[in-house]
């Protein structure tokens, strides 16, 4: 009569296509590094490091994502989570764990998560645009060759 419901109910994703999981982290790999993108990404192993999407990141029952910040449009947490979380949209399933401070338009929790920090509810949350990192790794390679062409013709004259 009392007993706990088994939830069966698969992720809701949205419909949207920039909505949509386009990648996934396997449960048998952990990963360290920085993730950022337009698609979005399911997490079932673990991950250490900055994630930066403009899609939808969920956190599988098995995924444990370590990070510094992670910014979404919406955010999924169904595993574990240490780390601030900023998305227009936050959800924290039953099996879900975070560790760190939110910032939000829209939160939503079912009973049995946990999460250990503040939540901010704004109006709007702004992402901004995607850094570009791999733009800017480019910009310092072309200016250091630069530089040690200028040695090298220092050493011709």
């Amino acid at each position: 009569m009392f007993r706990k419901r088994e939830d069966t109910t698969p992720l809701s994703f949205p419909s949207s296509i920039s909505e949509r999981v386009t990648s996934v982290l396997g449960s048998g790999i952990a990963w360290k590094g920085n993730l950022g993108g337009s698609g979005g990404i399911r997490i079932e192993g673990s991950f250490e490091g900055n994630i930066d999407m403009r899609g939808l990141v969920v956190v599988a029952e098995t995924g444990r994502v370590t990070c510094e910040h992670l910014r979404a449009k919406t955010v999924i947490v169904a595993g574990a989570v240490r780390g601030d979380i900023t998305a227009e949209k936050v959800e924290v399933r039953s099996s879900g764990r975070v560790w760190g401070d939110v910032v939000t338009a829209a939160f939503a929790t079912e009973e049995g998560a946990f999460l250990r920090g503040q939540i901010r509810m704004e109006e709007r949350v702004e992402l901004g645009p995607l850094p570009e990192p791999a733009l800017e790794a480019t910009k310092e390679d072309d200016s250091q060759v630069d530089a040690e062409s200028a040695g090298d013709k220092d050493l011709a004259s």
